[in-house]
């Protein structure tokens, strides 16, 4: 079957569009801010989709704030959110291990102080997280002393992202019965002004590389984000659209559930890369 085609929105469309949606899951980096600006009129937007009845949902791979730091950078920059309306990779990592993997040990944490407050909020014991210098050699560093009771690793942004950490996760990820979770795979977080960092799948990659293994991903496109809005909230597929601004991520993770997107043009992606998609 031939893929289906994309097309602009603009004035009735757009109407047409909007009556038909009960629910919209919003990107945030890249599609509501860059860095610490709003998209210009992206509040204003949301802000009227609620007052219409519509139901709003933010969805977000950065691992980098809990659902409350979400729901207060949010209502900071205009748009307003409950924590419940939030769903990042830190709270639904979290979950996923609680609830389906059903993970009995600790937690190895490549990540910062947020991931690590979701794993705490979820009953999971973790070590690892914050900076860890360089010590001994390499006959030290084959050698180093591994938790009995970890029973994963998992990967988030980490700011402090080491040698030694990536030695650490590769002891654990020898042993085959040790799961190894990644956040997501986004290679650059968007900020003001067009810059760009690293962003965790830079991490990810190097972990696996290492380990030769490949981690499960919680994060868009997968489908573990969209299912926790749906097991905890409820929504209708056929009248929910996921608004983003990646192709290989929010529209991806639409296509993969079964509901509509849009690409909003205002991060990653633009109409030549959706262009050349379609023409491949």
């Amino acid at each position: 079957m031939a893929a289906p085609k994309c097309a602009r929105l603009t004035g009735e469309r757009s109407r047409q569009f909007l009556a038909s949606v009960d629910t919209l899951l919003f990107d945030c980096d890249g599609v509501l801010w860059r860095g610490d600006e709003a998209v210009a009129g992206a509040p204003e937007l949301v802000t009227g989709l609620r007052r219409s009845g519509k139901r709003v949902f933010y969805l977000t791979n950065n691992s980098t704030k809990t659902r409350a730091m979400y729901a207060d950078k949010l209502g900071r920059l205009g748009f307003g959110a409950e924590p419940a309306e939030v769903f990042g990779t830190a709270y639904c990592t979290a979950r996923y291990l609680r609830d389906e993997a059903r993970l009995r040990g600790k937690v190895y944490l490549v990540g910062g102080p947020a991931l690590s407050e979701e794993l705490q909020a979820a009953g999971i014991p973790h070590v690892g997280g914050g900076p860890e210098p360089v010590c001994g050699g390499m006959k030290e560093w084959a050698a180093l002393e591994k938790d009995p009771a970890v029973r994963a690793v998992v990967v988030g942004f980490d700011e402090h992202f080491s040698y030694m950490k990536l030695t650490r996760a590769l002891r654990y990820l020898q042993d085959a019965d040790c799961l190894f979770i990644a956040t997501n795979t986004d290679s650059r977080l968007p900020l003001e002004g067009g810059r760009a960092i690293p962003g965790t799948g830079c991490l990810v990659r190097a972990v696996e590389t290492a380990a030769h293994r490949k981690a499960q991903v919680i994060g868009k496109p997968n489908s573990f984000l969209y299912d926790c809005v749906v097991k905890e909230c409820g929504l209708d597929p056929a009248r929910t659209v996921m608004v983003g601004d990646r192709l290989d991520t929010d529209i991806q993770m639409g296509s993969t559930c079964g509901i509509r997107t849009l690409l909003t043009l205002t991060g990653f992606s633009s109409l030549e890369d959706v262009k050349s998609h379609q023409e491949s």
